[in-house]
């Protein structure tokens, strides 16, 4: 098959990498293990064995006309601990390398089916200066784009720090949530090449 290169002649690309069908169930599961593996899993609370204090029966077993209690750090109590606390924990998911391959061929393939992947034959800044990249990126009226390169130019990624809705990767660095978090993909074509290798 055949993607049409801003300014420049159309290049032919593997069917396979390109031109599958979307699976959504895949893409999907491939974007749960992908945020899933980024979570920090730190979150604790205090069960009644961890709150400080609660040692010494609050009043004796019998006598009183109350309710009997054997802590004041029981959960039903203010300032008592937490019934079923948060504990710290991993949250992996495992994916398989095969399967994540294929969520990247389809993410690719539904953003050419979707004309949302701009192919270039080069990209790039002369300085690191954001104002030159939006000019540039204002110019190919694009606003909200993922740029996708070989390998990562320093001043491109410079110039895009400051751009809240520009990033900048190159091919090992995308993944499954950058591809479809833009509305636009802005990649060249030695990145469509190297894309080709990993996934063909």
């Amino acid at each position: 098959m055949q993607l049409n290169v801003n300014d420049a002649q159309a290049i032919e690309v593997s069917e396979l990498t390109f031109g599958g069908e979307f699976n959504e169930t895949l893409v999907h599961q491939a974007v749960v293990a992908y945020m899933a593996g980024g979570r920090q899993g730190s979150k604790q609370q205090k069960t009644r064995s961890d709150v400080r204090g609660g040692g010494k029966r609050p009043w004796r077993q019998k006598g009183t006309g109350r309710a009997r209690a054997g802590t004041i750090r029981s959960p039903i109590w203010r300032g008592g601990g937490t019934t079923f606390a948060a504990r710290p924990q991993d949250h992996p998911q495992k994916l398989n390398k095969k399967m994540y391959r294929a969520a990247l061929r389809s993410i690719l393939a539904e953003l050419v089916r979707t004309d949302r992947l701009v192919v270039v034959q080069d990209f790039a800044v002369e300085a690191p200066k954001t104002k030159d990249l939006l000019n540039k990126l204002t110019g190919m009226g694009l606003t909200d784009v993922l740029i996708v390169s070989d390998a990562v130019d320093q001043n491109l990624y410079l110039a895009a720090r400051n751009l809240p809705h520009v990033d900048v990767r190159d091919v090992q660095g995308s993944d499954p949530v950058s591809l479809i978090a833009y509305d636009k993909v802005l990649i060249t074509v030695s990145a469509v090449k190297k894309f080709e290798e990993l996934l063909g």
